[in-house]
């Protein structure tokens, strides 16, 4: 690989908005990348079983704006997850992951996510039978340890053992996983967080690409993170205070930020919004990942339960965003950059 060809991998890595259950479905995905064009999206963890036997559609569809945008796959058979890299590929995802560092209960039954790290040789075959079957990177993300394997060595270890199979990128969530006695919500918040075993895995294989993950609350952290890292991954605080990505552009690119306020992003949103209930879906499937648009602002709670109130009745309309962005900020309608009228 050449300079320039490593340059614009690196680039497609630098910042990335974490896969989460629930959370980055493609209504999400949308609205954040009205925010963020350089932003790499990844979709919910998907199962190999899902994709194989399973509506392919609804776990796989995506509009062709969210590029580029990774697939996130969970399982542990080779041939299912080579065939499912394949499928994701034809289905025009930019990158496929593995998740290797989901530590809750159904997960660890289905033997994928954090469990796998103690079977790096089932895992380096399951990277090379990805990498066989598609044209697409395949990358990994995972943690720093599981249980009482936990030392930098076994780390190593297993990161040697998947850059031998052909991975070049991982994802790394700074923080070990317990497989019992912590909900997954503790394993994000108890392990202590270890930025400096991530620093010296980037000393350890200056080759790869190494993206940093947990805890990092904004875009100055990013920066700090860039000094020493590929990549930077955000994930709840994204998804919570989801204006902070339209700075992502211009401080971690160097190039334009597609809004300058989020009422322009809740315009760009209404079209979308709209097709989506004449199609027969909820106001809320949308709406609601636009709560925290203006989280630390004026009129943030007041936005929120207008939305959560009015937003779970059945005959929701579109219309229900305006009025409640009318209710909160009443220069909003007539207050966009450029003098741009509301639809």
């Amino acid at each position: 690989m050449n300079s320039k060809e490593k340059e614009e991998e690196s680039k497609a890595h630098r910042f990335a908005i974490a896969p989460m259950l629930d959370w980055t479905d493609r209504h999400c995905r949308y609205f954040h990348r009205l925010l963020t064009r350089k932003a790499l999206l990844y979709t919910e963890m998907v199962t190999s079983g899902a994709i194989l036997h399973g509506d392919r559609a609804r776990h796989l569809g995506f509009d062709p704006t969210e590029h580029p945008i990774a697939l996130q796959l969970g399982g542990s058979d080779p041939a299912e997850l080579a065939r499912c890299a394949r499928i994701g590929q034809d289905w025009g995802y930019d990158q496929i992951n593995l998740n290797l560092g989901c530590p809750s209960d159904r997960v660890q039954s289905g033997r994928f996510g954090a469990c796998l790290m103690l079977e790096p040789g089932m895992v380096a075959d399951c990277i090379k039978a990805m990498r066989d079957a598609c044209d697409r990177e395949v990358t990994v993300k995972h943690r720093i340890g599981v249980d009482q394997r936990d030392s930098y060595a076994e780390l190593v270890d297993f990161i040697g053992q998947l850059a031998e199979a052909g991975c070049q990128t991982f994802i790394i969530h700074a923080r070990k996983a317990w497989l019992k006695g912590l909900s997954p919500k503790e394993n994000r918040e108890v392990p202590p967080l270890r930025y400096d075993w991530v620093y010296r895995l980037k000393q350890d294989f200056p080759d790869l690409n190494l993206i940093i993950n947990g805890g990092i609350q904004d875009l100055n952290a990013c920066l700090e993170h860039l000094q020493r890292c590929e990549g930077v991954m955000l994930g709840r605080a994204a998804y919570q205070n989801p204006w902070l990505l339209a700075r992502v552009d211009s401080r971690l690119f160097g190039s334009t930020d597609p809004v300058q306020r989020p009422e322009q992003a809740l315009q760009a949103l209404l079209p979308y919004l709209q097709g989506h209930i004449e199609r027969g879906g909820r106001f809320n499937n949308v709406a609601r990942h636009v709560l925290g648009l203006f989280n630390g602002q004026p009129g943030a709670r007041r936005w929120r339960r207008l939305l959560s109130e009015q937003g779970c009745k059945a005959d929701a309309g579109a219309d229900l965003l305006l009025k409640a962005l009318t209710e909160v900020r009443p220069e909003g309608r007539d207050g966009l950059a450029g003098g741009d009228e509301w639809a």
